[in-house]
């Protein structure tokens, strides 16, 4: 499970984010968003900054919050006040089994 997770996590390109519980779909756990969280910090090596909150928000805290809305700022990431504008900077994934990009759904 974590290893299928961190395979998600390094095709987070550049100036992209993915929330947690859109990682833990797009690796075939849907409702796994907590096991995102672990992997990270299991990990050495992954783009961990690019994994977000919920709505675009930086879960963090303290310096590890400040750290990581640099290392996005640095990608060309935008912020709307404490949030990543997820519309454009959100990275649009394709669940397992699914051929619709997660993020793109529109409501009618």
């Amino acid at each position: 499970m974590f290893e299928k997770i961190r395979r998600t996590i390094r095709k987070i390109p550049r100036g992209k984010v993915a929330t947690y519980g859109q990682i833990a779909s797009a690796s075939g756990f849907p409702g796994a968003a907590r096991q995102v969280t672990w992997a990270l910090h299991s990990s050495h090596g992954l783009p961990w900054h690019r994994v977000i909150g919920a709505g675009g928000k930086i879960l963090l805290t303290g310096n590890n919050a400040l750290e990581q809305r640099m290392r996005l700022e640095f990608e060309g990431v935008r912020f709307i006040g404490p949030r990543v504008d997820l519309k454009t900077f959100q990275w649009k994934t394709v669940a397992p089994g699914t051929k619709k990009g997660m993020g793109s759904r529109r409501k009618t």
